[in-house]
């Protein structure tokens, strides 16, 4: 294990981001749309113009990149694939010392490690780990630029066992879910519970079981009525993934208005990107996927074939759900893929969990600790 994994921006990337948000051109966009909320047709320009001048004149990367040094980066030197992770040991004096339990948490898109970055310091009577995983921000190369979600989980899995870790509870949202899933799936005896706040929308996209009551119906009705309305990103990122890449990965303004929409749209404000992020917060998750390139790369789990070709899972599985995260399944749904053994639906919060409410999602990791196999 190599401490001091973090790899810090070159100041050219730094100078030509500068000069490329000196040369930004206004894209003229559709201001309305009959029978369309304007909200529905992207990242408002206004918006984008803030984030722009913003990220041109006032924002400081270096700042920020300095605080996330600071979380504490090691890397995998054993590996197949290698892995940089923020690693934090259990406080001095936390019951169990350094037999502490181990919490792995696991990001989703379009994020990083910065997801967990408010319950981190929640967790100081455990020992932490938090992987970038591979093609996302602050990721060690790998060949091909990123994975699928089970290979990740095969990463993920080597990464622990380097680290001396043989058992943890995984607590994931998003694509770490589908890391998280395969993990327990592949590895069953290192994972001793789950935290999800969700269910994988692969398990009513594919393979739908037939005995599905009302409710289930329901919410698979509603969950394919969100990928027309609200799924276009997702079919773009699985089928011209190198195309979209292109564009986003040379454009910070169009990498700006693709990642700000989801900050805007999948969180649970009061309409404004700034009741959740400030503007050098929402331009910190942003900026992290322009210095490492891997925008493009983040997409593998969405263009990657990744079946889940495993039985339904044993370990004790606790889940928080959160009104506005994209499409929540129902109890009975979830309980045919896991082994549910708390469910809490809370009343605020939304696709960014973690961030935005670290209290509630703590209340699910908690939860996993004190349910999870000895």
């Amino acid at each position: 294990m190599r401490a001091n994994a973090f790899e810090r921006t070159d100041q050219a990337v730094l100078d030509d981001l500068h000069e490329r948000l000196a040369r930004h051109r206004r894209v003229a966009v559709a201001a309305s749309v009959p029978g369309r909320d304007p909200l529905d047709l992207g990242l408002p320009p206004d918006l984008l113009d803030a984030l722009l001048e913003h990220w041109r004149d006032r924002f400081d990367w270096r700042a920020q990149e300095d605080r996330i040094e600071a979380l504490g980066w090691f890397g995998t030197e054993r590996t197949d694939v290698p892995v940089r992770a923020v690693v934090a040991p259990a406080r001095a004096g936390a019951p169990g010392g350094a037999d502490a339990p181990v919490v792995l948490l696991l990001h989703g898109w379009p994020d990083s490690v910065l997801r967990f970055e408010r319950l981190l310091p929640r967790l100081g009577d455990v020992t932490v780990v938090v992987p970038a995983l591979p093609g996302f921000p602050f990721a060690a190369p790998v060949p091909g630029g990123g994975l699928a979600a089970s290979a990740a989980a095969e990463a993920v899995a080597a990464a622990m066992t380097e680290f001396g870790f043989d058992r943890y509870v995984v607590s994931a949202g998003d694509v770490g879910c589908d890391v998280a899933e395969a993990l327990a799936a592949r590895h069953p005896d290192a994972v001793s519970a789950l935290h999800l706040t969700d269910v994988s929308q692969h398990h009513f996209l594919r393979d739908l079981p037939a005995d599905l009551d009302a409710e289930e119906r329901a919410y698979v009705e509603r969950g394919h009525r969100w990928q027309r309305t609200e799924g276009g990103y997702m079919h773009e990122q699985s089928t011209r993934p190198g195309t979209l890449a292109v564009a986003l990965g040379d454009s910070p303004a169009g990498l700006a208005a693709w990642i700000g929409e989801k900050l805007l749209r999948w969180t649970d404000g009061d309409g404004s990107l700034t009741d959740v992020f400030s503007l050098d917060e929402a331009l910190t998750w942003i900026t992290a996927y322009w210095v490492s390139g891997a925008i493009g790369t983040s997409f593998t789990p969405y263009a990657a074939e990744d079946p889940k070709r495993w039985p339904r899972l044993e370990v004790p599985t606790v889940f928080t759900l959160f009104p506005r995260d994209l499409v929540n399944a129902p109890r009975r749904f979830a309980e045919r893929f896991f082994d549910v053994v708390a469910w809490r639906e809370h009343d605020r919060g939304g696709h960014f969990a973690a961030w935005e409410r670290p209290e509630d999602h703590l209340w699910g990791v908690r939860t996993a600790l004190d349910v999870r196999r000895r």
